[in-house]
């Protein structure tokens, strides 16, 4: 066989809370796994702080949350990569597993747990499921020949390969293949793929990337590889122990089976299956978009509510980032530079989450000094600071400025709705328009011309609780964000709560006494 940012987007979904009747106010979100074959990276970074900041934000909603990511351990891209530095596969994908396991915290991530493809109850959960695609008749035996990319562990069709026969990923000349393999019988789902995307137009989103994926389908499915026979590096097919499979069926069955042995002696699938988000990198979209539901299908499981696909991080030239370019932007350098807030801040900020964007380490320091030093730090710093002058550190129990409130009162619920678009970046952008608008109010209020004025006393009460109340109320927004920098900040104005209904404008001050607040952000 031969094988070949900003405003809402019109493929949106409704509002989460129209949706949860199925389960109760559950949502399961999911980084792709990463290869060990190297070291993390921006990219990783990238994926893993939007799927921390959707988590959050979730959880700040009272829902019942869990947030994976891990490692993708097997495949050829991994032995290859162990050979090359004379070590055995399953010690690299120790070495560099650690590694990924180290960022997540170093991220600030609150991932629930991390899957690694070589945990025994991985295997053999992916043995169970693949079992019963074999034995639901979608499997034939066979022998493959076709054009195959090792990096990408992929066999590429005609219509994907780049002139002199190149991967269009890597861009590398692609290798000829020929080896028995047990199939999967992907063409046997044309017309039910093609159905999952009518019924569900926001199934893959942004909207260019579910035509991408809908394209590819109706340009006519062929059966794909399930096993490798001359790879040994992987999980033994169950019926044939002398093949392996295919790396990628391997890797797309994490995120179901890392339900049932994420928590010792609990199985947690019945309460989050299916995911409501898969979060995903474009260079793997039809693995997510096209063979992952087809499996699903033929194993008589749920397919995911949604798969949303970001784009590439680009160098400051717009180049795809390269070591050998020299464009690179370390996320490490950033932190230790800047801080953990201020890397999360800059990559949900600068580039329209879905889309590409370049990103370097000039705009990293433009966004830190003008939005969270300048803006978002001096007007905690000031607020505090003019509450001990003017009030002896105490916040006014006065009403606060009706007129304020109501630029407010729509705000929690319009963040909401947009991210449960999985929206990050138009988001952040509601949130930081109110951040702007309180530093106008200081401004406009001149709270040092008022506190000059005794009768002016009770509308310098007003324009102080107006002011704290509306940085805690746009900070509890923002904690998914830059959590670290909002819990001290919360702190110092005696209202540490989170949870979302906080985010309200309340119509009196908080009467609380007020803590000194270290800048959060200081200039460098």
């Amino acid at each position: 066989m031969d094988a070949r940012r900003n405003g809402p987007r019109d493929d949106a979904p409704q509002a989460r809370p129209n949706k949860v009747s199925r389960r109760a106010m559950s949502f399961y979100v999911t980084t792709p796994i990463y290869y060990v074959n190297a070291q993390p990276h921006l990219g990783h970074a990238y994926t893993t702080i939007a799927c921390d900041v959707l988590a959050r934000h979730m959880r700040q909603r009272g829902e019942d949350v869990f947030f994976l990511t891990g490692t993708d351990e097997h495949g050829e891209p991994v032995a290859d990569a162990a050979a090359a530095q004379g070590m055995e596969p399953q010690a690299l994908a120790d070495l560099n597993a650690e590694k990924f396991k180290a960022l997540a915290p170093q991220l600030d991530a609150s991932n629930d747990f991390f899957i690694r493809t070589t945990d025994e109850e991985h295997k053999r959960r992916v043995q169970d499921v693949l079992q019963r695609v074999h034995d639901n008749g979608y499997t034939y035996k066979g022998v493959y020949e076709g054009w195959y990319c090792p990096r990408c562990a992929d066999f590429k069709v005609e219509n994907e390969i780049l002139e002199g026969n190149r991967c269009p990923i890597h861009e590398i000349v692609l290798e000829r293949h020929q080896e028995e393999n047990w199939f999967f019988q992907l063409s046997a789902f044309q017309e039910r793929l093609e159905q999952l995307y009518a019924d569900q137009p926001d199934f893959v989103m942004p909207k260019h990337h579910y035509n991408e994926a809908r394209s590819f389908i109706a340009s006519g499915l062929q059966d794909i590889s399930l096993s490798r026979k001359r790879l040994k590096w992987g999980v033994t097919v169950p019926w044939d122990p002398e093949h392996v499979f295919y790396v990628w069926f391997d890797a797309l069955l994490n995120y179901y089976t890392a339900l049932g042995y994420a928590r010792p002696g609990e199985d947690l699938t019945d309460r989050f299956w299916p995911a409501t988000y898969h979060v995903i990198g474009k260079d793997i979209l039809k693995f997510h978009t096209v063979f992952w539901p087809a499996m699903l299908m033929a194993a008589e499981l749920a397919v995911p509510e949604h798969v949303f696909v970001h784009g590439f991080l680009l160098g400051a030239d717009g180049r795809k980032m390269s070591k050998s370019l020299g464009n690179v932007l370390d996320p490490f350098e950033v932190m230790d530079e800047y801080g953990t807030d201020a890397l999360r801040f800059y990559l949900m900020r600068d580039v329209a989450f879905g889309s590409d964007g370049s990103v370097g380490i000039d705009a990293v320091r433009a966004r830190y000094e003008a939005e969270l030093a300048n803006e978002y730090g001096n007007l905690a710093s000031r607020t505090i600071a003019m509450i001990h002058r003017y009030r002896d550190g105490v916040v006014p129990s006065a009403l606060t400025d009706g007129e304020l409130a109501r630029e407010f009162e729509a705000l929690p619920a319009e963040v909401s709705v947009v991210l449960d678009r999985a929206e990050p970046t138009r988001a952040l952008d509601l949130i930081w328009e109110r951040v702007r608008r309180l530093n106008r109010y200081v401004e406009e209020r001149a709270p040092w011309q008022l506190a000059r004025d005794p009768e002016q006393a009770d509308r310098l009460d007003e324009t102080l609780a107006s002011l704290a109340e509306g940085l805690r109320a746009v900070s509890v927004l923002l904690h998914p964000y830059v959590p670290d920098s909002v819990e001290k900040l919360l702190l110092a104005l005696g209202t540490p709560d989170v949870a979302y209904e906080r985010a309200l404008f309340a119509e009196r001050g908080s009467g609380l006494p007020v803590q000194s607040l270290e800048p959060l952000f200081p200039k460098r």
